[in-house]
């Protein structure tokens, strides 16, 4: 026997209603959709947040985070160039011993 879980009659009628509306962030979706492409998804939200901010929009980066793991948009993270450079080489001691140990 299958048990169905109760749900309050006001939270289905509210979801029903919600399901009819359209999507409230449709715009912010076409529009962090676009600067991605723009940038060959190179852009994470940090930049695309700085790019809307930059022509004018108010938005947080926060609701471009969630909105980019909505569209399933991840950043394309570049390989660092290796450096095999380690500074300077520090100078050798002086042997002042001459590997003579006796006491």
């Amino acid at each position: 026997m299958i048990k169905i879980a109760k749900m309050p009659r006001s939270t289905y009628y509210s979801f029903i209603k919600k399901w009819n509306q359209p999507d409230p962030d449709r715009k912010w979706k076409r529009r962090i959709s676009f600067i991605y492409r723009k940038h060959s998804g190179r852009f994470g939200y940090r930049r695309i947040t700085d790019v809307l901010q930059e022509k004018g929009y108010q938005i947080n980066k926060k609701k471009v985070l969630r909105i980019m793991r909505d569209l399933g948009l991840k950043c394309i993270v570049r390989m660092k160039k290796y450096k095999s450079y380690k500074g300077e080489v520090g100078k050798a001691a002086p042997n002042i011993l001459n590997r003579d140990f006796r006491a």
